[in-house]
């Protein structure tokens, strides 16, 4: 063999190395770029991210089903974080809601009238409905960690798979459509007082409402089971009035006093 043909082959052969070598590293590169493009595609999908922030306001109302169970549901939103939700049974209303720093209820199927404070783990869940943008917008901004977990099935429809790592541990997988880019299904992770537990939401009906996609049917449960609950959207309203004090706690009664004349003194 000619010493120019042992080193056009040797050449040749280190080419080939390093290109496998590069071939081998793609997926990491990929998966690293990538989650934010396809992050990117979802807001897009739900109408661009320059509509979705000039919501100012939303309200969502209709109705939720669970076997024989029936009720109503309202959930309210103010920009920046604001969040008020009612479910209403036969003309009774338990409110919960957040005002930015203090989360309260009001559950009256308790027999309690007076708003009270939540716990740290009730809080949590309406400090992620508080966000009107949704915790996928600007992520990073908010303490949110992303990562591809590549390609997976719903109900036989493509997907790409997401892992969000909320910043207070919780964990969302999202699973979007690989044409539209829209969500079908959100498995999460909660840690409630110490313990993880594990559901899903099923999502579909999309319309638009003033540019913007939204599911107008979506379902809820334990990941795995079939039995869940079912959320029919009736009516969205964007950058209509709500007042502040909507998701302001409301004072406490003052206390009775105790005992004494209740005519006052003789």
């Amino acid at each position: 063999m000619t010493q120019p043909l042992r080193l056009l082959r040797s050449g040749a052969a280190t080419f080939l190395i390093l290109t496998l070598g590069i071939i081998l590293l793609l997926p990491g590169l990929a998966r690293a770029q990538s989650v934010d493009e396809i992050i990117s595609k979802n807001i897009q999908a739900h109408g661009g991210l320059e509509k979705i922030q000039a919501v100012k306001t939303l309200r969502s109302s209709g109705k939720v089903s669970f076997g024989s169970f029936q009720a109503r549901f309202l959930q309210e939103n103010l920009r920046p974080d604001k969040v008020r939700e009612e479910t209403i049974i036969q003309g009774l209303a338990q409110v919960q809601a957040y005002d930015g720093k203090t989360g309260w209820q009001v559950n009256p199927f308790q027999g309690r009238k007076d708003a009270e404070l939540l716990s740290a783990d009730d809080l949590k869940s309406l400090q992620e409905d508080s966000d009107i943008d949704g915790p996928l917008v600007d992520y990073k901004s908010k303490g949110h960690t992303a990562q591809l977990l590549g390609h997976d099935s719903v109900e036989g429809t493509d997907c790409y798979k997401v892992k969000l790592t909320l910043k207070n541990g919780d964990v969302r997988i999202y699973f979007f459509d690989a044409d539209s880019f829209l969500e079908l299904k959100i498995e999460s992770q909660n840690t409630i007082r110490g313990t993880v537990q594990y559901s899903e939401t099923f999502y579909g009906d999309y319309e638009q409402v003033d540019g913007i996609y939204f599911p107008f049917e979506y379902q809820q449960g334990q990941k795995g089971s079939p039995d869940r609950a079912k959320f029919t959207v009736e009516k969205i309203e964007l950058n209509i009035p709500l007042a502040d004090s909507l998701f302001s706690m409301p004072p406490s009664p003052p206390a009775k006093p105790a005992g004494g004349n209740p005519g006052g003194a003789q």
